[in-house]
């Protein structure tokens, strides 16, 4: 299939370039930003206070996503908090003539979406200029063309009309890096490297380099030769710049149907994907979205949107021959969550797994190297079945001490989240290991959180190697004898003297529950700090993070402890709890966990993303209401447009019985 790629001209760019057209700066002042949409041009002043911690969420917002062409082109920034309102409506940034927007520290934040970028070029966005950039969505600037820098000297040379080097966007890059920017976006550098019209560099790092295990992953799945299939190298260091071949690939209906878009532009609508029995598709985003959909956004013909996503990754699967989880034939509902499915189902110890959302990590928790990519580089995987990667540096994360009963893993991914080093984003693109005897004592479902959220850390990914504990996972949960589960564990650990650029170093004796206030998962402080008490409206249990087996457990273990005193969920509070999917649902009902939830007064859900992503119950629909959840952002808009406090299963469980946001003790009372 790689030889019949359309002939396309896949030339470098010049040198130089240059934008004719405004500079869009998104500060803190709605106002300020007002004044630029009705035309009037700010100077650039390093005093204006730029938003910071832009997500793609305010980017482009869920709903925004529904739509997978040119038309996202009007929605970019519709969804951007400034000052307590949203300054930027519809086509404003499409009829202001902007080539180029400015903001503060961690641009891009969040979710994988490549909506967001594709967005703001469809707006005629050419260039985004930050303090820092997080790293899934300045690859996707780069896959689809974009130009992004840190150099804000470039204001005054768009102001100017001058031409700019193009080295200024490439002066920190590796050769890869290098050459899709050169390119002008990854497809075409793609097509130039199949025709042998760009090198990919050769390692050269010391074979005796001790590693880490994640490294060693890395480095036995790098392509030498791709027209060879020849694949591993003795070692890897970071800044090391390739390919490497990925075991699994994934994506939803948020992202399916505009790779397959791309997928036929680039390798034409016959072209069969590579190894499809190892991609597969799923529909979990939003199965529920009938539910949440209002009457505003249905005029604007968003129903009719979000149902073309999901008929069109059906019929790309069926043309493709891939494995789709979908919908639930009897009722509403998806097999699974993605995450969810391909932790229990499909991902082994050692493997390189990509998927289409920012959440991959997840499996990091069984010893892979998993990792979120854009729409581009999924589609480039279809062709190619590997990926781009540059080695990053790692970090390790040490959690020694002997926790408390009432701290789980969520209590211990927030209090790192609100640690400066991570706040300040230089965990940026970093490989995570979480270590320590706490990690250890922590079953596979328990160390997934801490995986999962790598995200929020703004991660590469999260990894904790696997061990006797996996082994045993993996045994109960496939159909493998405890010998065979523990050959595929064997050998996956970081050598001594490998090279860590930061370690954090926690007691986990010393944490309690966590709760992170509104707006940003990194707002975490102790729920004992809490400065006055917290009614709440909304109790959502569920997403990817907060919806396995052993949050069911601790789910279960808090309400059957409440049924025992009396006590239920009180009236006036919505409540629900969603599976991840038909497996742990399945689990939930053999351990009477099904009927506690619903005697305690819980609406249970059929599995899905729902309310995490906007798009099903347990959504807010007003400023004024305030939720607890075990979802794994809340940054603004995430889950409606209330107050979201992110917590553990037992903080949320506790809080629902309360009716106020509260800790929980294993004793019954309150921590």
């Amino acid at each position: 299939m790689l030889s019949d790629l359309q002939d396309r001209d896949v030339s470098r760019r010049p040198s130089t370039v240059n934008l004719q057209g405004r500079v869009l700066f998104l500060t803190e002042d709605p106002e300020l930003i007002r004044r630029q949409l009705r035309g009037e041009d700010l100077d650039w002043d390093p005093s204006i206070p730029l938003r910071d911690d832009i997500s793609t969420d305010e980017i482009t917002p869920a709903w925004v996503c529904y739509h997978f062409d040119e038309t996202l082109g009007e929605y970019p920034y519709v969804g951007l908090e400034t000052g307590g309102e949203h300054p930027i409506g519809r086509n404003d940034v499409k009829e202001g003539g902007f080539v180029a927007c400015v903001s503060g520290k961690r641009r891009g934040k969040g979710s994988s979406r490549e909506h967001s970028p594709y967005a703001e070029r469809a707006a005629g966005i050419r260039m985004v200029v930050a303090e820092n950039i997080e790293r899934i969505y300045r690859e996707n600037c780069e896959n689809l063309g974009m130009l992004a820098t840190t150099d804000f000297s470039v204001i005054e040379k768009i102001r100017r009309g001058e031409e700019i080097p193009l080295e200024t966007f490439t002066r920190d890059a590796g050769p890869i890096q290098r050459d899709v920017v050169e390119h002008g976006g990854l497809l075409d550098y793609a097509v130039a490297r199949l025709r042998g019209g760009v090198r990919v560099p050769d390692i050269d790092t010391d074979p005796e380099r001790p590693m880490t295990a994640a490294e060693k992953i890395l480095a036995r799945h790098w392509v030498r030769d791709a027209s060879r299939d020849e694949v591993g190298v003795p070692a890897v260091k970071p800044g090391d710049t390739g390919f490497v071949r990925a075991d699994i690939r994934f994506s939803h209906e948020y992202v399916t149907p505009m790779a397959s878009t791309f997928w036929e532009e680039f390798a034409g609508e016959d072209a069969p994907i590579a190894d499809r029995d190892n991609v597969y598709f799923f529909r979990d985003h939003l199965a529920f979205l009938d539910e949440v959909l209002t009457e505003e956004k249905k005029e604007k013909g968003l129903h009719e949107a979000a149902a073309k996503l999901h008929d069109r990754q059906r019929e790309f699967a069926d043309q493709q021959g891939v494995t789709l989880h979908g919908e639930l034939p009897d009722r509403k509902g998806s097999e699974a969550i993605c995450h969810v499915m391909v932790q229990d189902r499909y991902a082994e110890p050692g493997q390189v797994v990509v998927g289409s959302d920012s959440h991959t990590p997840h499996v990091g928790s069984l010893g892979c190297v998993a990792f979120g990519v854009g729409t581009s580089a999924i589609v480039n995987s279809w062709a190619t079945r590997d990926v781009r990667v540059e080695v990053p540096p790692s970090v390790q994360i040490r959690i020694d001490g002997r926790k408390g009963e009432s701290v789980t893993a969520k209590d211990m991914i927030l209090h790192v989240l609100q640690h400066p080093y991570v706040k300040e984003g230089r965990a940026i693109g970093k490989i995570v290991e979480y270590t320590g005897e706490a990690v250890e004592a922590l079953d596979v479902d328990e160390r997934t959180t801490l995986t999962n959220m790598a995200a929020e850390v703004g991660a590469f990914t999260g990894f904790v190697a696997p061990d006797e504990t996996t082994a045993r996972w993996l045994a109960d949960r496939r159909d493998l004898s405890r010998e065979e589960a523990r050959e595929l564990v064997r050998g996956i650990e970081s050598d001594d003297g490998a090279e860590y650029e930061w370690t954090l170093e926690l007691d986990a004796s010393e944490l309690g529950p966590m709760v992170a206030l509104p707006g940003d998962p990194g707002n975490g402080i102790p729920v004992e700090e809490l400065e006055e008490d917290v009614p709440l409206d909304i109790v959502y249990a569920g997403s990817c993070t907060g919806s396995k087996r052993d949050d069911m457990d601790m789910y279960a273990r808090v309400l059957r402890d409440g049924l025992e005193q009396g006590r239920r969920i009180p009236d006036g509070i919505e409540a629900y709890l969603q599976y991840g999917s038909v497996d742990v649902e399945a689990y939930a009902r053999e351990e009477g966990h099904d009927e506690v939830f619903r005697e305690a007064g819980l609406e249970v859900l059929a599995p899905g993303c729902g309310a995490c992503i906007n798009a099903g119950p347990g959504v807010s629909t007003s400023e004024d209401q305030v939720t607890i959840s075990s979802i794994n952002r809340n940054f603004p808009g995430r889950s409606g447009p209330g107050k979201v406090y992110l917590a553990s299963p037992y903080t949320v469980m506790a809080s629902a019985l309360e009716g106020r946001v509260t800790g929980w003790s294993p004793n019954g009372g309150e921590s």
